[in-house]
C-alpha cells in the first residue's frame, strides 16, 4: 500500500508536507495559506526571491510554489537557483498568460514541475500539489531501494566472495586429505604385500627355494598385465585383477605349511603316486587358508585351480579349457616356470631355453596355449629389459636414493628388503652393520 504525502515508509505517523510559498503580494500568501492549510501541509512564506533563498538554507522544504513577476529577482532566477542548490525540491510556477516568454525560461532554467495560471483553480492547484508531492516520495523511495538493493549487491558480493574462499579453501583440504588417504592406502598395500612376501619367504624356508613364489607372484601380475595389454577384452584383466595375481603368485604354495619337510623338498619327478596324492591336497588346503579373509577369496580361487589342465586332466575339478579361471591358467606358466629352473620338478634344475621348450610342448595339454605364448614373449621382453635397465652394487657402493631391481635376501634365503624398495640412509647403515656382524658378502640389484 503507497503512503500518502507527508507518510515516512519507516514511521507510523504523517509527518506533514513543507510547502515554501513565494510572492510579493501578502493577499497571495494568506490566500495560499488558506488552501493549503486544510489539506493538512506546513506552509512557509516568502515575499521574494532571496527571502525564500534564506529560508530554503534553514528548514527543510518538500515543494515550492513561486509567483513569476517578482521585484529583483524573477520567480524563474529564484526557481533556478533552488535547483542548483537544492535539485530534490519541488518547483512549481504561478505565472500570467502573458508571460509566455518567461515561463519557457523558468522551465529550461528554473526545472519547473508544472506551472499553473493566474488567477488559479484551487481544486487543481491542490491536485497538482499532491501528485508533485506523491512524485517526490515515489523518486525518494526509490532512491532508498535502490540504496538499499546496492548494499545489498555489496554484500552479497562480499558474502559470495568469502564463500568462494571458503570453498576454495575447503576443496584443498578436501584435495589434501584425498591425498593423504591415498597415501596412507598405498603405504598399507605396499606394506600389506611386503607382509606376504615375509610369509611366503617364511614357507620357501622349509623347501629351499629363496624367492621363488615372489618371482611367481611378480611373472603372474606382469604376464597378466601383457594380455590385457595386448589382447583386448577376451583376455581382459582388472587392476584388481592382477593384484589378485600377484597374491596368489606369493601365497600359492600355502598350503604346503601341512605337509612334510621331505616331501616339500622332494622334486615332483622322485614322488610315489601316494606322495603326489598327498601333494596334490596343497592346493585346496591354500585356498581353505585364505577363507577368512573376504579380500582374498579371489586369490584362493587362483589358488585352488592351480593345477587343472587345460586338456580337462587336471584336478581337483577336472575343469577344461576356458572353464579354467584365467588367473589360474597364468598361474600354472609362470609356477611351473620358475619350478622348473629350480629344480622342483625335474631332478635336477633345467636350463631357460630347455625350460622354455617344455612349456610350448605342453600347449593346448597342460597350458592354455595363449597363456604359453604370451609368456614366451614377455620373458623374451623382460630379459632384454632386465640387462639394461640394473646393475649389481656392494654395500659400501649404496646410495641414498637407489632403488632395488630383486629382494635383497642372504646366502640362506633370509629376506632382508624387497623388491622396488628405495634405499635410505638408515638402510645402507642396517645393511653394512649386517654384513660386518654376520661376516658375509651381499650383494644388491639395483635399477638404474
Amino acid at each position: 500500500m503507497q503512503n500518502p504525502p507527508g507518510l515516512a515508509a519507516n514511521e507510523t505517523e504523517v509527518i506533514p508536507a513543507v510547502i515554501l510559498v513565494v510572492d510579493d503580494e501578502a493577499g497571495i500568501l494568506s490566500a495560499l495559506k488558506r488552501l493549503f492549510r486544510p489539506a493538512g501541509y506546513t506552509v512557509l512564506t516568502a515575499e521574494s526571491g532571496a527571502a525564500g533563498l534564506e529560508i530554503l538554507a534553514a528548514e527543510h522544504v518538500d515543494l515550492i510554489i513561486s509567483d513569476m513577476r517578482m521585484p529583483g529577482m524573477t520567480g524563474a532566477q529564484f526557481l533556478a537557483q533552488a535547483k542548483a542548490s537544492y535539485p530534490d525540491i519541488v518547483r512549481i510556477l504561478l505565472t500570467g498568460y502573458s508571460e509566455v516568454s518567461s515561463t519557457v525560461a523558468a522551465i529550461n532554467e528554473g526545472g519547473i514541475y508544472h506551472y499553473l495560471p493566474k488567477p488559479w483553480d484551487e481544486h487543481d492547484l491542490l491536485l497538482t500539489v499532491r501528485r508533485a508531492l506523491e512524485q517526490q516520495q515515489l523518486k525518494s523511495e526509490a532512491q532508498r531501494l535502490t540504496q538499499i538493493v546496492f548494499r545489498q549487491n555489496e554484500e552479497l558480493s562480499a558474502f559470495n566472495a568469502n564463500l568462494e574462499k571458503q570453498v576454495i579453501a575447503r576443496t584443498e583440504e578436501i584435495r589434501q586429505t584425498v591425498m593423504f588417504l591415498e597415501h596412507s592406502e598405498g603405504e598399507v598395500k605396499k606394506n600389506l604385500l611386503t607382509m606376504l612376501k615375509v610369509f611366503s619367504n617364511l614357507i620357501e624356508l622349509r623347501a629351499g627355494a629363496f624367492g621363488y613364489s615372489g618371482r611367481v607372484g611378480e611373472l603372474s601380475r606382469n604376464l597378466g598385465a601383457k594380455m590385457a595389454r595386448t589382447l583386448g577384452s577376451t583376455y581382459k584383466i582388472t587392476e584388481s585383477g592382477l593384484q589378485d595375481l600377484m597374491i596368489a603368485g606369493l601365497l600359492h604354495a600355502v598350503g604346503k605349511i601341512g605337509l612334510p619337510d621331505e616331501l616339500v623338498r622332494k622334486p615332483m619327478e622322485k614322488m610315489t603316486s601316494e606322495e603326489t596324492r598327498l601333494f596334490m591336497t596343497h592346493p585346496l588346503k591354500g585356498q581353505l587358508a585364505l577363507t577368512p579373509l573376504e579380500a582374498y577369496a579371489s586369490a584362493g580361487l587362483i589358488i585352488r585351480h592351480q593345477y587343472e589342465r587345460y586338456d580337462g586332466r587336471g584336478l581337483p575339478n577336472g575343469l577344461v579349457g576356458d572353464a579354467i579361471p584365467l588367473g589360474s591358467r597364468i598361474l600354472a606358466v609362470t609356477r611351473d616356470f620358475e619350478a622348473l629352473l629350480a629344480g622342483a620338478i625335474a631332478t635336477q634344475p633345467l636350463p631357460l631355453e630347455k625350460t622354455l621348450t617344455l612349456l610350448k610342448s605342453q600347449r593346448s595339454h597342460r597350458y592354455d596355449p595363449v597363456v604359453v605364448d604370451q609368456f614366451l614373449v614377455m620373458i623374451e621382453e623382460e630379459g632384454l629389459l632386465h640387462a639394461a635397465k640394473t646393475r649389481v652394487v656392494k654395500p659400501r657402493e649404496l646410495e641414498p636414493g637407489m632403488q632395488l631391481a630383486a629382494d635383497l635376501r642372504t646366502p640362506d634365503g633370509v629376506l632382508l628388503l624387497t623388491k622396488d624398495c628405495v634405499i635410505n640412509p638408515q638402510n645402507i647403515a642396517q645393511i653394512r652393520r649386517f654384513e660386518q656382524v654376520q661376516g658375509m658378502a651381499l650383494q644388491l640389484t639395483i635399477s638404474i
